[in-house]
């Protein structure tokens, strides 16, 4: 009986300590990987009921409820909340109908074990919202969570793969209108007041959920007999006109398009977009409530060919994203650039069909290509797939690596296992983590079974690792013909890799250049189709724009190709030739005097648009950052002239607009500059092309940043001429970087609310550092760099790398660089996402400094 007795307590006692709540730990900031883990594998079913009130006095703080339901396991570990804000934002807390007894720490709310329970559990805040997710302004406000900003604003479990449905209430003020993830159920006038009430969600991540009010007018149009939404705050009528039609057909036939590619319909319940006036970004793909950058979308009548390319790709791009993002969400944002790849990627597709006059081969080039060049040749160069411990470092994986580098590797992929087995991978992909969350590891395995290729090693050299090859062509000679042409293919950083890749060499004679297809699996491939052909003039390691690496020429071919690349038949040839010369160029293997004669020759004859554009832009980074002073002032006529004779020729409108912002660009001799202000006067008409009102503020601030004794009028002129609000705050904004105060101005950008238009912002640092104003905008740069972490923290996922571009592209001096070193010299232990960004946004200015000394 004792013995039994004693078996009882002893059981008893067993059974209570498996019981008793665990004592939590605080959590460390941020969202941690391993916090993260441990909540998807305990929180299922979520839901959000939220109601949020926006008042119309910017001064009066936004207040929210929530109702946060769920399925939970494991309850006695206590459960914890993300909310970025400090513990007095949080008015109350009660857990399934009682006051829950909370522990605060930075970034968290932990709910005790004791609050909580196996199985369903609902969780009721009412709170004060952080204000910087929620970028309000005087007559509109518009959310904006990626990557973890949803927890800044309400309290949340800000993760992607804890997808939920969120039901919104929405009180606005009575002359606003409203719009958000679901299809608005009703409005209700209360008072001076206006309540939207919003349909529940499909699951979504919590960066993907979003709102927006304000004073935006409305336009309707249909798609399948769905109803399609555009709010904008576009105030010229004709300018409206003119664009709505485009915007709306580019819509639909993005959505057309991936219905049919991914054999499922249309996700979410409805599609609505947003043109929100400088918005941080060219587009945010929130599901059914996509919000634009209002520019991006209404174009002027002088949009230049690649301008119009642009807002196709954009509508193509985001539109994407409701299938590749938002209905399959990553698990982990060490993964984010794969939806990022796979809007870009079916951007592409998709926008072909519509402009059948464009060489797309040549567009896929351009857009991609040298931004990606941009990242990989820099000692700051990262991998497509980084890793990720904390979602509070998650927006310092963004860049062009993910945009540019990530498509052209997609690319190769499809040229490997073919364009219908990735079709059918990706359709595969796409149903069995439809509303769900998927790895990049996952699509792998999918597509491994479709091709006898290696993608496991083959993603391992392409995806996780930095950096690019650097390829030469091997030419031996018997006689007077080709004994053999070998691809040599190397590793720049010693790690021993090979990137797999189809390529086109292209070797120049007589007639025409001859082409050849060439796979290089391995480190030296033979060209068995050149052997026996003759001599060549020149040899191109990849010709076509496909082959990605350092292409570098032999002697004889890189001269040849400086005299002649513009006489290659192929547009996209004369592109890669021409890129291949600019690295040759950041390799000090060309002299820039030669390059920019090399560039004006072409630019007399290119007759494809997209060319003119690459040509220029590239021209004027060289003109500005490699030539010395001298050299620039010597060249600046008949760099003006070609310029002003090709846009006083160009037939098309847009090549002329084209030209004209090449021109505005690189105008520096007196007679320049005077055509310049004779247009912005009205005095110099040019036929066929037709300036908008945003043109007009960017000739004013290209007259004010040459200076004259006149540059406050003409920026006072041209304010007063302006007549869209918003317009007119932008341009007052970007006016404080010229003549009169600038220092003042910069102090202004170390407060936070001073820098919330990210666009103006780095517009404006960039006139605070134009070349002609570098010599004093150096003393703004070790400040802006001891700014920068701050400016990540605070600022959306593209304005650290946007801030530091703005700061040191107009640079071209040893004092600018030796600023730069000394910074990175005096902080071995900075942050190192950020220190490689730094790396990145130096490397030109480093290339400038050391091909001025070497000459």
């Amino acid at each position: 009986m004792k013995h039994d007795l004693l078996l009882g307590f002893l059981l008893l006692a067993m059974t209570g300590c498996g019981t008793t709540p665990e004592e939590p730990k605080p959590p460390e900031r941020g969202v941690t990987r391993d916090l993260a883990q441990d909540r998807a594998g305990r929180v299922s079913g979520l839901t959000y009921d939220m109601s949020w009130e926006v008042p119309s006095d910017m001064g009066e703080l936004v207040r929210g409820e929530e109702t946060i339901a769920f399925s939970l396991s494991e309850p006695r570990k206590g459960l914890v909340l993300d909310f970025q804000q400090p513990r007095e934002n949080v008015l109350e807390v009660k857990a399934n109908g009682r006051p829950a007894e909370c522990s605060y720490s930075p970034d968290h709310i932990q709910i005790p074990a004791d609050a909580l329970r196996d199985g369903t559990n609902r969780i009721s805040i009412r709170f004060i919202a952080g204000g910087s997710p929620l970028n309000r302004h005087e007559d509109y406000f518009y959310t904006l969570f990626v990557p973890n900003r949803a927890s800044a604003a309400f309290p949340c479990f800000d993760q992607p793969d804890l997808k939920a449905r969120y039901r919104l209430a929405l009180d606005v003020p009575g002359d606003w209108t409203a719009v958000a993830n679901g299809r608005a159920l009703s409005e209700e006038r209360v008072g001076d007041r206006l309540r939207f009430r919003f349909q529940e969600t499909k699951p979504l991540s919590t960066y993907l959920f979003a709102f927006a009010g304000g004073e935006f007018q409305v336009e309707e149009s249909q798609w399948n007999g769905r109803q399609i939404r555009l709010f904008h705050r576009e105030t010229d009528p004709k300018r409206a006109a003119r664009n709505l039609p485009a915007i709306f057909e580019l819509h639909r036939k993005a959505l057309d398009w991936l219905e049919d590619y991914t054999g499922i319909e249309y996700p979410f319940d409805k599609f609505d977009f947003v043109a929100v006036p400088a918005f941080q970004f060219s587009g945010m793909e929130h599901a059914g409530a996509i919000l634009y950058r209002d520019t991006g979308l209404f174009l002027d009548e002088s949009a230049t060919q690649n301008e119009i390319l642009q807002r196709a790709s954009l509508i193509a791009h985001e539109t994407a994203h409701m299938w590749f993002g938002d209905l399959v969400t990553m698990r982990w944002f060490n993964d984010v650039w794969t939806k990022e790849v796979f809007a870009n990627f079916m951007a592409a597709k998709i926008v072909n069909p519509s402009f059948p006059e464009v060489d797309h081969q040549l567009r896929f080039f351009v857009a991609h290509y040298p931004a990606a060049y941009d990242i990989d040749r820099t000692r700051g160069t990262n991998p497509i797939r980084q890793e990720l411990e904390n979602m509070n470092e998650a927006g310092s994986l963004y860049g062009p690596i993910i945009y540019q580098k990530a498509p052209i590797m997609m690319r190769q992929l499809e040229l490997l296992i073919g364009e219908e087995a990735m079709r059918t991978g990706l359709r595969e992909y796409l149903k069995t983590f439809a509303f769900a969350n998927a790895t990049w590891p996952a699509l792998v395995g999918i597509l491994d079974k479709l091709t006898e290729a290696d993608l496991k090693m083959w993603s391992r050299n392409w995806v996780e690792e930095p950096g690019r090859p650097r390829i030469t062509a091997e030419l031996q000679m018997d006689g007077t013909q080709i004994g053999s042409l070998r691809l040599r293919q190397e590793d720049p950083l010693k790690r021993q890799l090979t990137w797999p890749q189809r390529m086109t060499p292209v070797i120049g004679g007589k007639g025409k250049p001859a082409s050849f297809d060439v796979t290089v699996n391995d480190k030296t491939v033979v060209v068995n189709e050149a052997q026996g052909l003759p001599r060549p003039t020149f040899v191109l390691p990849d010709g076509r724009g496909v082959g990605y690496g350092l292409f570098e020429l032999d002697e004889r071919s890189r001269v040849f190709l400086l005299e002649n690349f513009h006489t290659l038949p192929e547009a996209v040839s004369r592109a890669a030739a021409w890129m291949t010369l600019y690295d040759a160029l950041l390799e000090a293997k060309i002299e820039p005097n030669g390059f920019m004669r090399s560039g004006l020759r072409a630019l007399k004859t290119e007759p494809e648009e997209l060319n003119v554009t690459f040509l220029l832009n590239t021209l004027a980074t060289v003109y500005w950052g490699f030539l010395s002073e001298g050299e620039r002032r010597t060249l600046a006529p008949d760099f003006e002239k070609v310029t002003w004779n090709l846009l006083l020729s160009a037939r098309s409108p847009s090549l002329k607009a084209a030209c004209f912002k090449g021109f505005m660009r690189i105008a520096l001799t007196p007679g320049g500059i005077q055509r310049l202000r004779l247009v912005w006067e009205g005095r110099l008409n040019l036929q066929g092309l037709n300036l908008s009102e945003q043109d007009f503020m960017k000739l004013a601030w290209e007259l004010a940043v040459r200076g004259g004794d006149d540059t406050q009028d003409v920026l006072a002129q041209q304010s007063r001429r302006i007549k869209n609000p918003d317009r007119s705050r932008e341009f007052a904004f970007v006016a404080q970087a010229f003549p009169g105060d600038p220092d003042r101005f910069f102090e202004s950008l170390k407060k936070k609310e001073n820098r919330k238009h990210e666009p103006w912002v780095l517009q404006a640092l960039t006139y605070l550092h134009h070349p002609l104003r570098a010599e004093k905008g150096i003393r703004y740069i070790r400040p802006s760099l001891d700014m920068l972490e701050e400016i990540q923290a605070t600022g959306d996922i593209f304005f650290a790398k946007g801030w530091l571009d703005a700061t040191l592209s107009g640079h071209n001096s040893k004092e600018a660089a030796q600023a730069v070193r000394d910074f990175l010299g005096s902080h071995p232990s900075y942050p190192r996402r950020l220190r490689a960004k730094i790396e990145q946004s130096a490397d030109t200015l480093f290339r400038k400094v050391g091909a001025q000394t070497s000459r």
